[in-house]
């Protein structure tokens, strides 16, 4: 017994090294990630689907251009908090990777949750490794899924811990703009951005998940704030936005990721 608890101890020091480590890691690469002094490169890795698939053939068929709202929305936005910078994000398009992340625990408990990020840590470097070119600031995975399956997706998720995300998508062209959306939402988690909706109703909290919450009158908005992804209509209703051209950086999270200082 008394071996028994030696080891566990022995696991839950090295957990815990590994977690300080990384947390030191994390805040110098977030520092320089979010100082806006440089461009950010931001890598889209598709992961795979079933060969011969729908989803397959989609993936085959992508290319940087699907993915350059994503670059002029962050531009724009900087821009109207006055970054003087020429180019602030520029996004590539990578290899495909083979193996799927690693899953979310159902055990949703801070040693689970850690234990999970650092797996998917883990896979993302070996990720990572048979990607050509230079090493990006931040990864992205692409998960697509059948439009056609009529299931929900899995929630995406983005980790300043080693500034990289899983986005959970649907294989459609009609989807792009949404798709978009998502990405840009998970690259903001990344560099240090909190979500601004209600995780029970997923509704967006007054008011920094107003577009405009100065607005006269209030309601509805014309607009939706990244991180509260959807626009309010009244009290009760909110609706996806088109395209990243509806979406806005608010006061709030402009100031998690330094824009707005």
């Amino acid at each position: 017994m008394a071996k028994g608890n030696l080891f566990k101890g022995l696991r839950i020091a090295l957990l815990l090294y590994l977690l300080a480590m990384v947390a030191t890691g994390t805040l110098l690469a977030r520092a320089r990630s979010t100082d806006w002094n440089d461009t950010l490169w931001l890598a889209l890795y598709p992961v795979s689907a079933p060969p011969g698939s729908m989803m397959d053939t989609f993936i085959d068929s992508l290319s940087n251009t699907d993915f350059s709202d994503i670059e002029n929305f962050l531009q724009a936005e900087a821009q109207r908090y006055d970054v003087a910078l020429e180019k602030t994000v520029k996004v590539h398009l990578g290899q495909v990777v083979e193996t799927p992340p690693p899953p979310r625990p159902q055990q949703h408990s801070a040693l689970a949750n850690a234990y999970w990020s650092l797996k998917l840590r883990l896979w993302a470097w070996h990720a990572g490794r048979s990607q050509s070119g230079p090493a990006p600031d931040i990864r992205i995975f692409l998960v697509y899924h059948d439009p056609g399956a009529n299931t929900a997706l899995p929630h995406s998720v983005g980790l300043q811990s080693g500034l990289l995300g899983i986005a959970h998508l649907f294989a459609d062209r009609r989807a792009g703009p949404g798709n978009n959306i998502v990405i840009a939402h998970e690259l903001l988690h990344t560099l240090g951005a909190t979500d601004k909706y209600d995780p029970e109703t997923l509704m967006p909290v007054f008011p920094e998940g107003y577009a405009n919450p100065d607005a006269q009158p209030l309601l509805p908005q014309k607009r939706a704030e990244i991180m509260a992804g959807r626009v309010p209509l009244n009290g009760q209703e909110a609706q996806m936005p088109g395209s990243l051209r509806e979406v806005v950086i608010g006061p709030t999270t402009a100031s998690e990721i330094r824009l707005q200082r």
